[in-house]
């Protein structure tokens, strides 16, 4: 898919997600808790669409090309996650893609909620792809508003501050709708769309 029609687009809404969540950085200050080391959104899979995936990928292979070791790394701890979650998968462990019993996804998700994601490194608690990380990554900390949903802060930001105060610093990364657009497209191109888990893409 590299030098696909969608790539320009797919850079604008990385840029509008980058701008918000900078507006947002600035609005909440101190009480924003997201800092180098933190890892308390790298826990836990979540499913990743298709625009996700491929992000991953891109990083993962451009990783392996600049440092091909800690690119071996990051795929081993890929295969020993996805090792993990494929037993209980609820979905084709065969091609990753998850199906479509939410109540059986949301169980899954809450039953491995304290594994790391394979794209941190455990020695620096850094994510080696950052700047390929899916979009709900991206989002998390401040509180965002994405699709007409409100999302809430994380647990660790905003603690003790009065609700008017964290609604202030509400931001919306993608007002546009740039994601939903590019995924429509591919859908009509491509075929259904589809999700996955962040293990199954690096493995």
């Amino acid at each position: 898919m590299e030098g696909a029609w969608w790539e320009p687009a797919e850079r604008a809404l990385l840029v509008a997600v980058d701008l918000a969540l900078a507006e947002a950085a600035r609005r909440g200050g101190s009480n924003l808790a997201c800092r180098p080391g933190c890892m308390e959104c790298c826990v836990g899979p979540f499913a990743v669409n298709r625009l996700d995936a491929w992000r991953l990928r891109r990083g993962l292979e451009l990783l392996g090309r600049e440092e091909p070791q800690r690119a071996a790394a990051l795929v081993g701890r890929a295969r020993s996650v996805w090792s993990e979650l494929r037993a209980d998968f609820p979905g084709d462990a065969g091609s990753g893609r998850l199906g479509d019993d939410e109540e059986a996804e949301q169980a899954f998700l809450e039953r491995h909620a304290r594994l790391p994601c394979p794209a941190l490194d455990p020695a620096t608690e850094l994510c080696d792809l950052y700047s390929h990380r899916p979009l709900a990554c991206r989002i998390f900390g401040p509180p965002a508003r994405m699709a007409g949903r409100e999302l809430p802060p994380c647990r660790l930001c905003f603690r003790d501050v009065p609700g008017d105060e964290v609604e202030r610093c509400r931001v919306e990364p993608d007002p546009a709708g740039l994601e939903k657009s590019l995924l429509d497209r591919l859908e009509a191109e491509r075929g259904p769309g589809w999700e996955t888990v962040i293990a199954f893409v690096l493995a």
